[in-house]
């Protein structure tokens, strides 16, 4: 990826309250945060040197979410709509949320309980162009 192209998704996604930007080693970061005008400090973890955290400055948190998305769309579901992006999303954030829940199965039943009826009908259904 280009560092133009990781400004602007920077820029779109980044508050300009944000006080620290960390992120791993790739070469593109330091040029994209500048580029999106983030006046965010920078702070790379460099896993090829062995370090993994420097005080509170660590990226293991959002690889372990990623890991995660990664292994669904894989291992789960084999292939990931557009238009069922937002839903694969959510349920990502809800499993990684909820990782560390003793009473997850508890849960999620009463959330399924709780939730709208959807048909499958409406589910398959083309989008509206």
């Amino acid at each position: 990826m280009k560092s133009g192209t990781l400004a602007k998704y920077i820029k779109e996604n980044i508050s300009q309250d944000v006080d620290v930007i960390m992120t791993g080693e790739f070469g593109g970061y330091p040029t994209a945060v500048a580029k999106a005008g983030v006046l965010a400090e920078h702070k790379m973890i460099k896993h090829k040197d062995g370090i993994y955290a420097v005080g509170d400055v660590y990226t293991n948190t959002v690889e372990s979410a990623f890991s995660l998305l990664k292994h669904g769309t894989i291992g789960t579901w084999h292939r990931v709509s557009a238009k069922h992006l937002q839903a694969y999303l959510n349920e990502m954030s809800s499993r990684f949320d909820n990782r560390k829940n003793p009473f997850l199965f508890r849960d999620t039943l009463l959330r399924l309980l709780q939730s709208d009826h959807l048909e499958y009908k409406q589910l398959t259904a083309k989008e509206a162009a």
